[in-house]
């Protein structure tokens, strides 16, 4: 295949994955949607954060990662999730000096409330990885939708390299709920809880107050990364496992925000 070929078929590729995880994005309702208004946009979701405290999570982002870009090696390769001023840093980065380098950057970035630095010092990850990892995400979220006692927008799912991690606010019970349901998915490797536990009663006033998302929002693509591009390569198969991947807990870099409402 000519080179203009292999392009091509990348690019459709890269198209189908990005609409797959829209898809599972839209069918569970876990999105963000940029609302038009006079004079500006506003994000709304259907989660127990306040709307202030979802900007704040954009805003963070969208900081972070044009920090770490300018900062770090260009082998680096750095994902940024943020939910209620918590930031998970996921990704690869070529050195100890880098690993702690990112979360540098990202403790000077305002309104960041604590940490979880996941970076490993390894090769920036394959296409394929990636596009795995994508996979796993859309099939975490639907396993988490089919359960009664927990709501699957209340959570935020990441993959990397298999690993998922699971971020929101959260009671216990709900965290673990949905930290099982998790490791019972087929190519999950291992399952990490970056909650922020709220009690009950916290959960119950928060579900009362989300904002309801309206009918026709658009999905936002999958999160934003800074760093190295893999070489293309054919989309792996997750691995399959019969026993539930095991289950950790993070632990925040910085102490901050517990959660509470």
């Amino acid at each position: 295949m000519s080179r203009y070929g292999m392009t091509r078929a990348l690019a459709r590729t890269t198209l189908t994955i990005g609409f797959a995880a829209s898809l599972c994005a839209s069918l569970q309702g876990c999105f963000l949607a940029l609302a038009g208004a006079a004079g500006g946009t506003a994000l709304v979701a259907t989660d127990r954060r306040t709307v202030g405290s979802q900007t704040e999570d954009r805003e963070i982002q969208v900081k972070a990662l044009a920090d770490l870009g300018k900062q770090l090696p260009d082998s680096a390769h750095v994902n940024v999730a943020v939910f209620n001023q918590r930031v998970l840093l996921t990704g690869e980065v070529p050195d100890d000096a880098s690993k702690q380098k990112a979360e540098s950057i990202v403790r000077g970035v305002t309104n960041v409330e604590s940490i979880v630095n996941e970076l490993a010092m390894q090769p920036a990850s394959s296409f394929s990885s990636r596009a795995n990892d994508s996979y796993l995400e859309g099939r975490v979220k639907a396993e988490l939708i089919a359960y009664k006692d927990i709501s699957a927008n209340n959570f935020k799912v990441v993959s990397e390299r298999g690993t998922i991690y699971l971020m929101g606010l959260v009671t216990p019970d709900e965290g673990s709920i949905a930290a099982d349901a998790t490791s019972k998915v087929m190519g999950v490797e291992q399952v990490v809880k970056c909650y922020q536990y709220i009690k009950p009663e916290q959960a119950a006033v928060a579900n009362a107050a989300a904002p309801s998302a309206p009918a026709a929002a658009a999905p936002v693509a999958d999160e934003p990364t800074v760093g190295a591009v893999p070489d293309a390569g054919v989309t792996s198969k997750p691995i399959e496992h019969q026993a539930p991947a095991p289950v950790t807990n993070s632990s925040a870099t910085r102490s901050g925000n517990t959660g509470a409402l």
